[in-house]
């Protein structure tokens, strides 16, 4: 996301590093269902732990408070970024938004035993994609992240992760988890063909292809079980990523106030890896620091 950011502001980085304009896919499309993906990979791990715990009420009015936050949290964040322009949505929506209430959806549907939660997964969906292709498209397009009408796809797509999340939980289930995966992007595939594969309208296609190959990537890092350098920088990061992704918000922000449009908007190759690099070694400083005090910003 930090990169993705970064990289879709500026007029010199090629179409396939930034968002499909509408109709399209491309790598930086995937980044934000991956972090979906990982929010379904404990959601219902999560929840059961603090259930046992706690109880049901406890557990419920903590949920809803963390998802209630984000939207706040994103409000404020869209408040913002609209003052200065850089939103340009008829709504003011953003990813936060999309997350919490995406997390709300889920939260209604996670206590379902997960063979009937693959059901209702997929009926959200298809009834957004009815409702989108009848009444909600020029609205989702008008809004960033989708607006309030795409949470409802952004929902679909987190119970559906869920379930994936309980697949990999249950050691004698994880076997399908590269199948169900693959099942899934050969889904969003095939139905690309007759509902538009599209991020700005979080298509059905798209949905499902984006789930597909999220499995698939995370199927690969658990295949390989690296312990390396890399894979701690990764949990280094996972361990604080609200943090983070505020603190990059705040540097693009200065970015984009640079007068002129060499330093930032139209700046040649050379100018954008040393700036990315330098973005990316500050935070992950940052992210370390934070880690090796015992500091997480949580909530």
């Amino acid at each position: 996301m930090v990169l993705a950011n970064y990289l879709g502001n500026i007029n010199t980085v090629p179409a396939w590093l930034k968002h499909a304009q509408d109709i399209g896919y491309t790598v930086v499309d995937l980044v934000a269902p991956l972090f979906i993906f990982a929010i379904g990979l404990t959601y219902s791990l999560s929840f059961n732990r603090r259930k046992t715990r706690d109880g049901d009420w406890t557990t419920y009015n903590h949920i809803v408070s963390r998802y209630l936050s984000l939207i706040g949290i994103g409000l404020l964040i869209t408040l913002v970024g609209v003052s200065a322009s850089y939103y340009t949505g008829s709504t003011n929506w953003g990813l936060f938004q999309a997350i919490g209430t995406a997390g709300l959806i889920a939260l209604m549907f996670i206590q379902i035993d997960v063979r009937y939660r693959w059901i209702f997964g997929v009926i959200l969906l298809g009834v957004y994609q009815f409702l989108l292709d009848r009444f909600w498209l020029q609205q989702v397009l008008d809004s960033a992240h989708n607006g309030p009408y795409g949470a409802l796809s952004w929902g679909a797509m987190l119970i559906l992760s869920t379930c994936y999340g309980e697949m990999y939980q249950q050691k004698d289930k994880q076997r399908w988890f590269p199948v169900f995966s693959l099942l899934a992007t050969i889904l969003g595939i095939l139905l690309s063909f007759s509902v538009p594969l599209s991020k700005n309208r979080a298509s059905a296609s798209y949905v499902l292809l984006s789930v597909g190959l999220s499995g698939l990537m995370f199927n690969l890092f658990h295949a390989l079980n690296m312990d390396n350098p890399f894979t701690k920088i990764l949990s280094a990061w996972g361990k604080n990523p609200l943090l983070l992704y505020l603190l990059h918000g705040v540097f693009l922000g200065i970015f984009l106030m640079m007068p002129g449009t060499f330093w930032y908007i139209d700046a040649p190759y050379w100018l954008i890896i040393i700036q990315a690099s330098a973005l990316l070694i500050l935070l992950n400083w940052i992210c370390f620091e934070f880690n090796k005090r015992g500091w997480f910003l949580n909530l």
